[in-house]
């Protein structure tokens, strides 16, 4: 019988090592590297985190749709949302051919364009139970791209179901890969999820295992970030924690913790490991960057530019770290800056909506701050720097021919 579910590569990796390098890859990074992570050009000097841009799982993921096309020339290939949330690389596999399933504001995604003979790419986030068995069922060819990290967390929640414990996730009801997390649970009969945005939102919860919440304003608050049915009384009883892999870590652990001193004020100490369990569910790469952009921050900057989607939920993380302590630009990417207006389209920490600002570079000698989210290629922090370095008229030296 023909295979029809892939999700280890088909081992093309040196046929599209060329497109993937013309594509992403920046001699301007590759030297900044190389200087310890410092670029002084003029008056400016760029300071780099030491972690940033894609990572493994993101490498892997467009690795794999490069693969992909070139396995499948001839079929039409589909992806489900987006491979990864940055525009610059969806436009890429978009200008491959990769044709992109949207799923309306409310609602699933319109598989009705999918035949038998199509390849359809399941993203880095991956999909949904009920999206995966409705694929399946259609008998055309899939291939995974999830990422290890998020299967790890898939794992936790399913044990958690398993077990008779509602899977409490921090992360944001709306993304892919929490919706994908939270319908894991569906596998068992009684599976119960709540998803909880922030310590506000935790502490409402905690209130209602400690006695002092009712149930219909949490029912209210929580209204399409539970499973269905969901019983305060009943499901509040036994939780374990999990965290869509994107959050900041320290708030993950912060609301793991405050939800275990409540379910030991409720229950008791000694009876802890039959109400509450907890694992650090955090990939190693958002860890690795926010602790990367900890460090950088603690040196002296006068502004920071964190680069990425402003769908990306690491990179907006990055932005909001990076604003507790310096002057700090959210740009999706190096289109962003005009220097010939001297303007920077950025969207400020929790605004919706992108902002145009002039005179935002100061005058004088400046240290910029640069860092990139997890779904960034490299030529676009690169082509950011040079943007930037036009404002003062300045242009980088050829590197390496270029």
């Amino acid at each position: 019988m023909e295979q029809t579910y892939f999700r280890r590569g088909f081992g093309l990796k040196d046929h599209i090592e060329g497109a993937l390098a013309a594509d992403y890859h920046s001699r301007v990074v590759d030297r900044i590297r190389g200087h310890g992570y410092t670029l002084s050009l003029g008056d400016l000097t760029f300071k780099l985190a030491r972690e940033f841009g894609f990572c493994y799982g993101v490498d892997r993921a467009v690795e794999y749709a490069y693969e992909t096309r070139t396995k499948f020339p001839d079929k039409r290939i589909f992806l489900v949302g987006e491979i990864i949330h940055n525009p610059h690389v969806n436009r890429k596999l978009h200008g491959m051919g990769v044709e992109f399933l949207h799923r309306p504001e409310a609602g699933d995604f319109d598989f009705s364009a999918v035949t038998p003979n199509d390849v359809v790419l399941l993203p880095a986030f991956g999909v949904t139970v009920q999206d995966f068995e409705r694929l399946r069922a259609m008998g055309c060819v899939l291939v995974d791209t999830t990422c290890g990290s998020v299967l790890n967390v898939w794992k936790r929640v399913e044990s958690y179901a398993k077990d008779g414990f509602t899977a409490i996730i921090h992360g944001k009801s709306y993304h892919e890969e929490t919706k994908a997390t939270s319908s894991q649970v569906t596998k068992y009969p009684g599976g119960r999820y709540l998803v909880v945005r922030d310590m506000s939102e935790a502490r409402e919860v905690c209130d209602f295992i400690e006695g002092a919440g009712s149930r219909e304003p949490l029912l209210q608050q929580f209204a399409g970030k539970m499973s269905p049915g969901f019983d305060p009384a009943r499901d509040l009883v036994r939780v374990g924690v999990a965290n869509q892999t994107t959050m900041l870590s320290g708030e993950s652990l912060a609301i793991a913790a405050e939800l275990r001193k409540s379910m030991a004020r409720r229950y008791g100490e000694a009876a802890l490991p039959e109400h509450f369990r907890t694992f650090d569910t955090i990939c190693s790469a958002t860890q690795d960057r926010q602790d990367a952009v900890l460090r950088l921050i603690a040196e002296p900057l006068d502004l920071m530019v964190v680069i990425g989607g402003y769908n990306s939920s690491n990179t907006t993380h990055l932005a909001a770290i990076c604003q507790e302590k310096v002057p700090t630009y959210h740009i999706e990417d190096a289109a962003c800056i005009a220097p010939e207006e001297g303007t920077i389209r950025f969207r400020p920490v929790g605004a919706k909506e992108e902002q145009r600002r002039a005179a935002w570079l100061p005058a004088g000698p400046v240290t910029i701050g640069v860092t990139a989210g997890a779904s960034t290629p490299n030529n676009k922090i690169g082509e950011t720097i040079e943007r930037i370095a036009a404002m003062r008229g300045l242009a980088l030296e050829p590197v390496g021919g270029a």
